[in-house]
């Protein structure tokens, strides 16, 4: 069934994606994914560095969040979430994983003419086996490592400053985060992805892991002046609990100030808080205003107790902004 709705372009990487295109699914089928492609572990990270690619770990993970709900989405969404169990070489790689990263040599070894177009039309032959509602991208043509300055990292001194390279040192790092760059810190933005925020009626960030998922896109510059200028409204969808290592005390509307200094002038219209976990509603709503914005607490945590969105929930609350 055609559900049209708004052109949304939803940012971030990992789990938070998952649970931010499981819901905006429910509401557009004009939907973009724009991910993270700085992962250095695990999978991902063993066949960058063996191939040279980009890591296909959160490509792979937003496109088993588009598949449909009927058998042939459901299976395909297994079967590329499948990781392989044995003590050899295969053992933990994504079926997923291999499977873009087949596509895009099969692809660029026939595109000389045409080099690195192979990315994108690689995502796309996999988002079409898979039948998924959305299109899938990179947020740049190049694998990148995300390059974290942290205050304690050292229990001893607690007061200095330190730089810690690679995403997967950055998620697990004693101490405070204060900010986040990216080396290469130029890499070349999608073209496709910046052609999207520019078309897009909606852009939404979050949830996600905040520093190493969110906050990149607003690094890599041609995006982040793609992302302050499109014409598009944007929305925050805010993580239901801190992040251990990353955001470790973090206040919803710390998560808020983060984002204002690493974009200033990024405006939001409206910023999505489960109203169960909004300690200090007053606080959170001054923050949300001060970047611009109207909050809007809504019920949109799973039932079971854990830090999950539940995407019934959160694509009502998508909806109703939306349609607002």
């Amino acid at each position: 069934m055609k559900l049209n709705g708004p052109k949304v372009v939803a940012l971030g990487g990992g789990h938070g994606l998952y649970a931010s295109l499981s819901a905006l699914r429910r509401v557009t089928d004009r939907l973009t994914a724009i991910v993270t492609v700085a992962d250095d572990g695990g999978s991902s990270g063993r066949l960058r560095r063996e191939l040279g690619v980009l890591p296909p770990g959160d490509l792979r993970m937003a496109l088993a969040a588009l598949c449909g709900d009927d058998e042939w989405g459901q299976t395909w969404r297994d079967v590329v979430q499948h990781r392989f169990r044995s003590q050899g070489d295969l053992r933990d790689h994504a079926v997923g994983n291999l499977l873009i990263v087949a596509l895009w040599e099969l692809l660029e070894a026939g595109a000389a003419d045409a080099p690195g177009g192979s990315t994108v039309a690689g995502l796309d032959w996999v988002g079409r086996l898979l039948g998924a509602h959305g299109r899938v991208l990179p947020m740049a043509a190049v694998p990148m490592d995300i390059v974290a300055e942290v205050r304690g990292a050292d229990p001893a001194r607690p007061d200095e400053i330190t730089h810690v390279k690679g995403q997967v040192a950055c998620a697990k790092t004693p101490g405070t985060v204060l900010g986040v760059s990216l080396v290469p810190a130029d890499p070349p933005a999608c073209p496709e992805a910046l052609a999207a925020v520019a078309d897009a009626d909606w852009i939404v960030f979050g949830p996600g892991s905040w520093f190493t998922s969110v906050l990149p896109h607003l690094k890599v510059p041609a995006l982040a002046r793609a992302l302050t200028s499109t014409r598009a409204r944007r929305a925050v969808a805010l993580n239901l609990a801190p992040q251990p290592g990353e955001t470790d005390d973090f206040s919803p509307q710390t998560h808020l100030e983060v984002l204002r200094a690493h974009a200033p002038d990024l405006s939001v219209d409206v910023v999505i808080a489960d109203d169960g976990v909004v300690d200090d509603p007053v606080a959170l709503d001054k923050a949300v205003k001060e970047i611009g914005g109207r909050l809007v607490l809504a019920d949109v945590a799973a039932d079971d107790g854990s830090a999950r969105h539940e995407p019934a929930r959160l694509a009502q609350a998508f909806d109703k902004i939306f349609t607002d």
